[in-house]
């Protein structure tokens, strides 16, 4: 197969590609909330805070680029399977009450009453987070290692999946009984094992992006429907 403009992308992912992080040791929790509050709309830092460390990534192209079709390659699955979700974007989770908060490059509601809770905050008009449940599945791109431990992040949120593309491969991890992540071939929300979505990414040509998805939409009708992963 012709090499496509993500696997260059990819090849250039030198150290100067990849997203820059900046850790900050034994920072208070102030100082994580006065800094989010600080930073504009749109901006393209990130910041995550573990209850311990704060983490201040800058992102770039490429990672806001893998982030972009992962969200696409999702709703394309989800919609054409008549799987109900909501996607909340890439809201910052600001969570008080367990010292922690995180911003994560997608996330979705797939339970029905976390979808109704969100849409009725929505529609009162509320903008602040603390009205909003937390995500049932979030999407992280990391190209280049977190410096906080964001998987703890989720886990205290109780974040059931979370997809974790290093721009190369995807592993989904599943929150297990015993409050921590595990490694998991199949996602639990999606019919779909973690091996099948790097392609999609990787090896189709992203030229005409319609038609991608389109695509995405075909392969999910014949070949995912029905299918039970367990």
């Amino acid at each position: 197969m012709s090499t496509t403009l993500n696997e260059s992308l990819l090849r250039e992912a030198s150290p100067a590609r990849r997203e820059t992080r900046i850790v900050v040791p034994g920072a208070p929790w102030g100082l994580y909330e006065s800094f989010i509050d600080l930073l504009p709309e749109g901006s393209p830092i990130r910041v995550t805070y573990d209850g311990k460390d704060m983490e201040i990534m800058v992102t770039g192209p490429l990672h806001d680029d893998f982030g972009d079709l992962l969200d696409a390659f999702f709703k394309a699955v989800a919609g054409s399977l008549g799987i109900r979700y909501k996607p909340q974007s890439q809201t910052t989770w600001k969570r008080p009450e367990i010292g922690k908060g995180i911003e994560c490059d997608r996330c979705y509601y797939l339970d029905s009453v976390k979808i109704a809770s969100a849409l009725a905050a929505r529609e009162s008009g509320s903008n602040d987070v603390k009205d909003y449940p937390n995500p049932d599945l979030a999407i992280e791109v990391d190209i280049s290692a977190p410096e906080a431990d964001r998987a703890g992040i989720y886990a205290s949120m109780g974040v059931a999946e979370v997809w974790i593309f290093d721009g190369k491969s995807l592993r989904i991890l599943r929150l297990g009984e015993d409050g921590r992540y595990h490694d998991s071939e199949t996602s639990g929300f999606l019919p779909l094992r973690a091996n099948q979505v790097p392609p999609w990414l990787l090896d189709e040509d992203l030229t005409d992006y319609e038609a991608w998805v389109q695509r995405i939409r075909s392969w999910a009708i014949n070949d995912l429907k029905g299918t039970n992963l367990g």
